[in-house]
């Protein structure tokens, strides 16, 4: 059990008033061995009074994976002048003795928690923990739909693994709903061999075969107006379907799937059933979504 003067002397490592005289050590070099937060702030700064404490619980709960030096501007002008301090309150990460983000001004503790977590990937202390608390972070801002979040904290997962199935999964569907299909199809042309044939970069493959089908296609809107106007007419209705998925309104594509081979289950090569099963291969196999469409695909076929 720590003691009382051990607790404080933790603490003291992983949050510290920092000077021009010690930002070598404090930042510079202690930033080769893990990521190092710089809050630049005054006492006189009022939104700066409400980051500090912020940043310091974020910081303290991550266990030391990434560190936080406080800097008064008021003492260090030279450092804030030379990284164009400009205004208060201003936070820098550093690694590896260089600044790889920053931020200016107030923020809410979810942004915080997430300018954390993407640095996670790059500490050296027991990196096969933070990798994977990293890709558990990605994964999450993936289910909050922060898309851009997402892919900055798989790509960075991927500089320190280059060969982590779950990371080039993650940037591939986070590039998706990003709608940055050409950058997705280059990441899949560049994987490395052993990758090739992972389950998850195999369901991207699919996702993207599935993609290509609704190239030329109209719009939403017009489809939808079509399929209104005729609801007997198939290739509005698959169609619509497919522009529907390009546009990550998946439930909506299945609903319209479904409805087509209630309608006619054998037309153009039985292309409704073959259509929902490679929706099917995109998605998890336990995601609610996928059970409650078989069933009810499974309904239609023994009716």
């Amino acid at each position: 059990m720590l003691t009382e003067n051990n607790d404080l002397n933790d603490l003291n490592d992983l949050i510290k008033d920092g000077t021009e005289s010690t930002f070598m050590s404090d930042v510079i070099e202690a930033s080769k061995e893990v990521p190092i937060i710089v809050d630049f702030w005054a006492p006189w700064c009022g939104p700066c009074k409400t980051l500090g404490p912020a940043l310091e619980a974020a910081v303290l709960a991550v266990k030391g994976k990434v560190k936080m030096v406080k800097i008064d501007i008021d003492q260090s002008q030279q450092i804030a002048a030379q990284l164009q301090v400009k205004s208060i309150p201003t936070v820098y990460a550093f690694f590896d003795g260089k600044p790889v983000d920053a931020f200016q001004g107030a923020q809410p503790e979810s942004e915080i928690k997430k300018f954390i977590e993407k640095l996670l990937p790059l500490t050296n202390d027991d990196p096969d923990s933070g990798l994977e608390e990293a890709i558990s972070a990605a994964e999450q801002m993936l289910e909050e739909k922060d898309f851009a979040s997402a892919a900055e904290t798989f790509a960075a997962i991927l500089g320190e693994d280059p060969v982590n199935s779950k990371a080039y999964y993650g940037l591939a569907k986070a590039c998706l709903e990003l709608g940055e299909i050409e950058k997705v199809e280059h990441l899949i042309e560049n994987i490395p061999t052993e990758l090739q044939n992972s389950t998850d970069i195999e369901s991207i493959k699919v996702t993207l075969n599935l993609l290509a089908r609704s190239k030329g296609l109209a719009g939403v809107e017009e489809l939808t107006s079509l399929v209104e106007e005729n609801p007997e007419d198939k290739q509005a209705k698959l169609d619509l379907a497919l522009v529907l998925i390009k546009e990550s309104r998946t439930s909506d594509a299945i609903d319209h799937l479904l409805e087509l081979f209630r309608i006619d289950r054998d037309w153009n090569e039985e292309a409704a059933k073959s259509n929902l099963l490679t929706v099917f291969d995109t998605m998890k196999p336990d995601d609610p979504l996928v059970l409650k469409a078989r069933r009810r695909l499974s309904s239609l076929i023994f009716s």
